[in-house]
């Protein structure tokens, strides 16, 4: 589920909206292992673009 949550961020790069909603549908469906390499991978992609989405994404304790 990891590569599949990684081609849908690159493919809704172009809208932060969007970016933002994949986001934390893949938050809710990765294990946290997975989690950890998604963040890590989201920062080298996309903290110039996206780092004040990112932020507040990774920041936020998780939903239960």
């Amino acid at each position: 589920m990891l590569e599949y949550a990684k081609t849908i961020l690159l493919k809704v790069s172009f809208d932060k909206i969007l970016f933002e909603k994949e986001l934390r549908k893949a938050l809710r469906m990765l294990l946290p292992v997975e989690l950890t390499q998604l963040k890590e991978w989201c920062y080298e992609q996309f903290s110039t673009l996206y780092r004040r989405i990112l932020n507040r994404v990774f920041t936020q304790p998780a939903a239960v």
